[in-house]
């Protein structure tokens, strides 16, 4: 495997590092319920967007 002739500066390293970044994902809280979630998706337990009945809700089987 071929190595590098010369090593890389430390400016050179850093300036590719800075766009490895974690993303943070915001939650907030519904209308609905006072439960948070994210935002600009469907909430998965009682089915509405934008307070629209979207898809049925989610039921829980009991064991």
């Amino acid at each position: 495997m071929p190595n590098p002739k010369r090593q890389h500066s430390k400016a050179r390293a850093r300036r590719r590092r800075t766009h490895q970044k974690l993303v943070i994902t915001t939650a907030s809280t519904k209308s609905e319920g006072s439960k948070a979630g994210i935002s600009h998706r469907i909430c998965p337990i009682t089915g509405c967007y934008k307070g629209r009945q979207v898809v049925a809700p989610k039921v829980k089987k009991s064991a």
